[in-house]
């Protein structure tokens, strides 16, 4: 295995983060302050020289990719199963508007990853769709080359993929926080112990 280091970016602030907003597979933009995060952010990622660069499809994420990639030289690949979670009922909602509608969800939600909203995903689910991505990053780079991948994607994703590739159980899901706007997590292994460790959360001068 010689994906050594998996970094996983969120996207910069949008309309719908500046608003308070739940937005899934809502496809918000990008306010002025979440792009001028995506160009402070780009020259930190460049520093890693990543192989590759994967991002979801929803433009929020893809418009803070097509940012980095244009500092670090390197073409974005777009990828739905990158998407954030499927709020269902919930996507453009705010939280006080959800406890509203729904007394009690948000805090199950938070607290129980195999919980999806009405009409949604559950973190178990996404982590399930979004896994493969990084499988098929470990198959290409199978040929001893010391690799670099950059994911740029959603909060919520993040915290549930980097859960799993670490795999920690379930009920301590919850413990991994959200991100701030372009801010990262970074995953690497060595290779006397190739399993995924963490080697920072919530990394950067963004959010």
């Amino acid at each position: 295995m010689t994906l050594r280091r998996l970094v996983l970016l969120r996207h910069g602030q949008t309309d719908y983060n500046a608003a308070g907003r739940m937005q899934g597979h809502l496809d918000s933009m990008l306010t002025e302050s979440g792009r001028a995060q995506a160009a402070a952010v780009a020259p930190e990622i460049a520093r890693l020289a990543p192989d590759r660069l994967v991002s979801s499809d929803l433009r929020r994420a893809a418009d803070t990719a097509d940012v980095l990639g244009a500092a670090c030289g390197q073409p974005v690949k777009v990828d739905a199963r990158l998407r954030e979670t499927h709020l269902g009922e919930w996507q453009g909602c705010s939280v006080a508007e959800i406890e509203e509608l729904w007394p009690g969800a948000i805090a199950i939600w938070r607290s129980d990853p195999a919980w999806a909203p009405p009409g949604g995903e559950s973190r178990i689910e996404v982590v399930r769709r979004s896994r493969p991505v990084v499988e098929e990053l470990e198959e290409e780079f199978a040929d001893g080359i010391d690799a670099t991948a950059v994911l740029v994607a959603h909060g919520g994703l993040i915290a549930g993929l980097v859960s799993g590739l670490l795999a920690l159980p379930t009920s301590t899901w919850p413990a991994i926080g959200g991100l701030g706007n372009c801010r990262w997590a970074v995953l690497a292994r060595r290779d006397d112990h190739p399993r995924w460790r963490l080697a920072g959360y919530n990394v950067g001068t963004g959010g």
